[in-house]
């Protein structure tokens, strides 16, 4: 049975637009339900020589190992991020071990936003705003309406006012953010 607290320990939120991406989290880690055992841990993370962003919720002895299989699939696949999501979720669901991992991750390039899974999802949001972990919802909404009512605003901004919001409201989410970007290229 899935250890549901693992997910709860955190917010990483994602954007992209116009090929600009960003994703973001919070420096908490909670163990348990009620005992903060570090304020200023990395989350997010630049893979494939910057050019892509990865997020994690959940454990992070798994989520460690699903980063370094990830590399693996874009280092295989040459830095095609939808062609590397598909494999590492097809070998997450199918293999004994990777089954196990009690991990989500948010992984961007300039294109594409999706959200890989245990259970062999691959979820490229509509709008290119996702989040994951405990205070995910919280830190989606904000984001969503400051993309909608400030459409100019600078999508790094937005993500760092969204997650701030989070950390109003969750008590697994703390205001110790990571932002990585990756810039929009030159035409």
């Amino acid at each position: 049975m899935e250890n549901e607290t693992s997910f709860h320990g955190t917010t990483i939120l994602g954007l992209v637009r116009e090929g600009e991406a960003v994703i973001g989290g919070d420096g908490q880690v909670t163990f348990g339900q009620n005992t903060v055992m570090k304020h200023t841990a990395v989350k997010v993370r630049r893979l494939y020589h910057d050019a892509v962003l990865a997020g994690f919720a959940g454990a992070v002895a798994d989520a460690l190992t699903l980063f370094e299989r990830f590399e693996g699939k874009l280092e295989e696949y040459r830095g095609n991020l939808t062609r590397s999501a598909v494999a590492l979720s097809r070998e997450w669901r199918t293999d004994r071990m990777l089954g196990k991992l009690e991990a989500l991750l948010l992984v961007a390039d300039g294109d594409h936003l999706l959200m890989l899974s245990g259970a062999g999802e691959v979820i490229e949001p509509d709008d290119g705003i996702a989040a994951i972990g405990s205070g995910g919802s919280y830190a989606l909404a904000a984001a969503r309406a400051f993309s909608s009512l400030e459409p100019r605003l600078p999508v790094r901004e937005i993500a760092e006012r969204s997650l701030l919001i989070a950390s109003e409201i969750c008590v697994y989410t703390n205001n110790h953010l990571t932002i990585e970007s990756i810039p929009k290229r030159e035409a």
